[in-house]
């Protein structure tokens, strides 16, 4: 009885899934996608691995022409190395290495990032060589809270760094949920966050009074989209591929196309 609750189980999860890539598939920004990566707490899970599995043969099926990959790395991790396609060159030619965090609706995790870029333009020499991670949702903290504890989380590994020599670059990349306004400000879709995130709030602001310099310079903080930022750290994976997309399931659902240049 249990075994035939799974299997019904995982093939609604698949359905349901299934649809929901078909409804991507047809927008225009979708257009010409050839390959999905799927990425999120849910698919590191054994009930997410099987749906995904039968979702992609519901796809074969229906003749989609998609294929779908898993994330190669933890979700976590992804949130933090794809911020190496957004660094700025000039910065990656004088440092080695940057602050990255990726904000979830259960975890903060936050990372010194060595990008590899001199021996491998593709990203794919990315590495995280140190991390701090804190469960806020069992933490249930305040707005101010969670700044001040991202603040102090950000602190200590810019301190590390300095300890062991890492020559970090003055600019920190944050990856959050929601739909990102060019000032860094959430308009909408932060409501899995601790606290009211969305504008007026701006978290670059808020944590700027509270960074310790970096290399006798006030860091640059930078905000984009979750997913935006897991998929990228698949760019180098992907290059077979002229147009590919990201799926992340997890506390939500975030999704990005891309187009390789």
């Amino acid at each position: 009885m249990r075994r035939t609750l799974v299997h019904v189980a995982v093939e609604r999860y698949a359905m349901r899934l299934a649809e929901v890539t078909r409804g991507f598939l047809a927008q225009p920004e979708w257009h010409g996608v050839s390959a999905i990566v799927l990425g999120g707490g849910f698919v590191e899970s054994r009930f997410g691995g099987l749906a995904i599995r039968r979702t992609a043969c519901l796809l074969a099926q229906d003749g989609a022409g998609v294929t779908l990959r898993i994330l190669q790395h933890d979700a976590d991790e992804a949130g933090l190395l794809g911020w190496v396609h957004l660094l700025p060159q000039g910065l990656h030619d004088a440092h080695e290495a940057f602050l990255a965090v990726d904000v979830g609706g259960t975890n903060l995790r936050c990372g010194i990032i060595e990008h590899g870029l001199r021996d491998a333009p593709d990203g794919s020499a990315a590495r995280v060589l140190e991390h701090m991670q804190w469960r806020h949702v069992e933490d249930e903290p305040r707005r101010d809270e969670a700044v001040l504890r991202l603040a102090g989380m950000l602190n200590g590994l810019a301190a590390q760094a300095r300890t062991l020599g890492i020559g970090l670059a003055p600019f920190i990349g944050i990856a959050c949920p929601g739909m990102m306004q060019p000032d860094g400000r959430i308009a909408h879709g932060a409501q899995n966050l601790p606290g009211d995130w969305e504008s007026p709030f701006s978290l670059p602001e808020a944590l700027d009074a509270r960074l310790d310099a970096i290399g006798g310079e006030r860091a640059s903080v930078v905000m984009h989209n979750d997913a935006v930022v897991q998929g990228l750290s698949e760019r180098a994976r992907m290059q077979g591929a002229r147009r590919w997309a990201v799926l992340t399931i997890g506390t939500g659902l975030g999704n990005a196309s891309y187009t390789t240049g």
